[in-house]
């Protein structure tokens, strides 16, 4: 009968007596800069936000994750067709990166612009942070009804 594989082994898939405690290897930086994205690790690059975008019967939602970002620090550009979010998220400490084990949080300039799929009223937009989550509710324009009219002679 076959021992069933607990925690560790079902997460590693390598069974205890494989597993030996041993330090972790420290990832140079030649290696975070080849395991990752190469334009993180530009200066002027700038990181690209995650969005949701959806509709209610009388608005577009634009939901984010922007944790660590103050609500002072964000900047929310509305056109007549395109939403524009920008901001900076700063860390705290300065860590080199010979002593990351893994490096996958974006730290730095970001932005994201959407193109809307309706006409907003850019006016009346409201924006809230809550949680690290940012939430952008932007009106639809009301259609405007057909009506006829009737055509008078002199």
């Amino acid at each position: 009968m076959s021992k069933k594989p607990n925690f560790l082994e079902r997460l590693t898939g390598s069974s205890e007596e494989e597993t030996v405690e041993t330090e972790k290897p420290k990832m140079s930086s030649k290696t975070a800069k080849t395991q990752n994205d190469d334009s993180q690790w530009l200066p002027d690059s700038e990181g690209q936000l995650t969005i949701d975008v959806y509709q209610t019967p009388s608005h577009i939602i634009i939901k984010s994750t922007i944790a660590g970002v103050k609500p002072e620090e964000l900047d929310i550009t509305i056109t007549n067709d395109m939403v524009t979010i920008r901001g900076k998220r700063e860390k705290d400490e300065e860590i080199t990166t010979e002593d990351y084990y893994y490096q996958e949080c974006y730290w730095g300039a970001f932005s994201r612009s959407v193109i809307l799929p309706v006409d907003i009223e850019a006016d009346r937009a409201e924006a809230a942070l809550k949680n690290g989550i940012l939430t952008i509710k932007l009106p639809k324009v009301e259609k405007v009804k057909t009506k006829k009219i009737k055509v008078i002679t002199d």
